[in-house]
C-alpha cells in the first residue's frame, strides 16, 4: 500500500484525509473489477494511487480545491480519465452499501481556495 514518502514534505491535514479517501476508492475499484484482496490492489490500481499521491503533494493550492474545479490540470489526460472512472464506479459502490460518510467526506471539502 502506498503511503508518503518521509523525505517528502509531510502533508496537511485536508491532503492527508484527501489521500485516504483516494486510497479507499482506489482499494474498492480494484477489489471490485480486478479481484484483489480486501486491502491490497493490483499493479495498475497501485500505480495509479502512487500518481494520485505525487500529484497530491504537489498540488500548490492551500487549501486545495477539488480537481474538477480547478484552474490548473494536473493529470496526464489518460490518468485523468482512469481517476475519472474509479470515482465514478467507488463513489456509487459507496452509496449503494451506505458508505456515505467517505463520500460526504469527499465532496464536504472547499471547492475553490480561500483568499
Amino acid at each position: 500500500m502506498t503511503e508518503p514518502v518521509s523525505d517528502q514534505q509531510p502533508l496537511s491535514r485536508q491532503k492527508e484525509a484527501e489521500f485516504k479517501v483516494l486510497r479507499r476508492f482506489v482499494e474498492v475499484y480494484c477489489r471490485k473489477h480486478h479481484g484483489a484482496a480486501r486491502g491490497e490492489m493490483c499493479a495498475d490500481c497501485a500505480e495509479l494511487l502512487a500518481y494520485g499521491l505525487a500529484r497530491l503533494v504537489k498540488c500548490p493550492y492551500d487549501p486545495k480545491p477539488s480537481c474538477k474545479n480547478c484552474p490548473v490540470h494536473c493529470y496526464r489526460p489518460d490518468m485523468r480519465r482512469r481517476m475519472r472512472e474509479v470515482m465514478r464506479f467507488s463513489g456509487r459502490y459507496m452509496i449503494k452499501h451506505g458508505r456515505l460518510d467517505w463520500v460526504v467526506r469527499y465532496f464536504s471539502r472547499p471547492s475553490k481556495p480561500r483568499r
